[in-house]
């Protein structure tokens, strides 16, 4: 299962905070739904600090709807007054409705005309309605479902290789990528290209890193040589160079934090 905090760099900073599955009509199409409210003391900013899976997200706000594209740094946001989010973690079948070129949207996102969309989720989350979470998510799934229409073998194929990439420790390679998906390394290449927008390669790496930096908060004493080994990297000094290339900082910063 997908840790759906994972990618969160400072989980105690999070306002409330819920995860929630798709309809069946669109589990093919999201991993799952997440939905931030907030509403800080005036004056006060509540910063957000993320390093994201490698998928993009379909995200909701009252200003819009945003496609976001997958990001290659840590990324963050300052929420001030009050409001919230639907977001959507898009797998690789959804992509194809809504791009044509997921690499173009790498470290941005674009704006989307869908008032369709926009309005009923907005009626619902500023609504009082006990249930307007799963509200909002069947909304959400029936759109996604309509727009995408029935899986095609492509798109199955690539939602078989985001889950391999994403939630394997196993997987240290895009060769061993290849030859468990049964495909040749262009195959591979061109599969995470046309449905993420990062290459293989950089996939594994930011799974290693999300679950490095939960070990670090979960076990701030733990040995670094001993994790990057564990992790399958080099050495300690490859863990980290991979901290200061995505977070900005090296492991013994972060977790001098916790």
């Amino acid at each position: 299962m997908i840790d759906a905090r994972r990618g969160v760099l400072y989980p105690d900073r999070m306002p409330r905070f819920h995860r929630l599955p798709p309809t069946p009509e669109a589990q093919h199409l999201a991993a799952w739904f997440w939905i931030p409210e907030w509403d800080p003391d005036p004056g006060e900013t509540s910063r957000q600090e993320i390093v994201a899976y490698p998928a993009l997200n379909l995200v909701v706000e009252p200003s819009g709807v945003q496609l976001v594209g997958a990001t290659t740094t840590a990324t963050h946001r300052d929420l001030t007054g009050r409001g919230w989010a639907v977001g959507a973690l898009l797998r690789p079948a959804a992509v194809a409705a809504l791009t044509e070129k997921p690499s173009e949207l790498r470290d941005s996102w674009t704006l989307l005309a869908a008032p369709d969309l926009l309005e009923p989720i907005a009626v619902v989350m500023d609504g009082d309605e006990g249930d307007r979470l799963p509200h909002a998510v069947a909304i959400m799934s029936g759109w996604l479902a309509e727009r995408a229409g029935e899986p095609t073998d492509a798109g199955l194929q690539a939602n078989a290789m985001s889950e391999l990439l994403m939630t394997d420790p196993g997987i240290r390679s895009a060769e061993q990528a290849a030859t468990r998906l049964a495909v040749s390394l262009r195959t591979l290449q061109r599969m995470t290209h046309r449905h993420v927008g990062l290459p293989p390669l950089a996939m594994i790496r930011r799974r290693r890193l999300q679950e490095a930096a939960q070990r670090l908060r979960d076990d701030p004493g733990i040995d670094l040589a001993a994790l990057a080994a564990e992790l399958g990297y080099a050495d300690h000094a490859h863990l980290t160079g991979d901290f200061r290339t995505v977070l900005g900082l090296a492991p013994s910063g972060y977790r001098q934090e916790f």
